[in-house]
């Protein structure tokens, strides 16, 4: 509701796609009134809610009742679905900062749902999309080394595409494979720019 709430306002709660969500009309009151006053809706870049954004309109997963597993399920739900089909996505910025702006690739998969394209080809689309938009970047920053890291490349699709892609188009691809890439290599971080700052005399 949130990613259609930033496209659309108002207007979101009109849409067929959210009456077919299953929410009730005591819940959406409550969803209308935290996205007006911007109650508990904290703005945010993480990947991760684009995996719960999809998985929810497609009705792959609603509700979440441990971490990823929209994310998870959502990859699950490519199944035998393969080819190189995928949602458009614009980059915006010569520089860094480059922002990634999903809101056509978000109309698309509404359209898709509508006409009742099968999930597991939403759900490719959707992870060509992703790994696209990390060779568009790396294309747009002009260094040959990409490192791919975050929880997100848990999702062995996603991976194993965007290391694909990124050697098709020169790219030399790096990624995680001693050290988990979410949250489980965050202490390993710590202890190594604790070590860093050890080294240097500070305390």
């Amino acid at each position: 509701m949130g990613v259609l709430y930033e496209m659309m306002g108002e207007r979101v709660f009109a849409l067929p796609i959210v009456g077919r969500m299953g929410l009730t009309n005591a819940e959406l009151g409550v969803i209308h009134s935290m996205l007006r006053s911007g109650t508990n809706c904290p703005r945010t870049s993480s990947a991760g809610r684009l995996f719960d954004a999809i998985a929810a309109l497609t009705g792959v997963r609603m509700i979440s009742r441990l971490e990823g597993q929209a994310a998870m399920e959502l990859e699950f739900a490519l199944k035998d679905a393969s080819g190189d089909s995928a949602y458009p996505v614009e980059l915006r910025g010569d520089q860094v900062p480059i922002v990634v702006n999903w809101e056509s690739m978000i109309s698309q998969v509404m359209r898709d749902v509508d006409s009742g394209a099968a999930t597991s080809v939403v759900s490719l689309k959707f992870h060509n999309a992703l790994a696209e938009s990390i060779v568009a970047i790396a294309q747009r920053i002009g260094l040959p080394s990409v490192a791919l890291s975050g929880g997100c490349f848990q999702n062995r699709y996603l991976s194993e595409r965007a290391v694909g892609r990124l050697r098709d188009a020169g790219f030399t691809p790096c990624w995680h494979q001693s050290v988990p890439p979410g949250d489980g290599g965050i202490s390993l971080g710590q202890i190594y720019a604790a070590t860093r700052e050890l080294s240097k005399g500070r305390r």
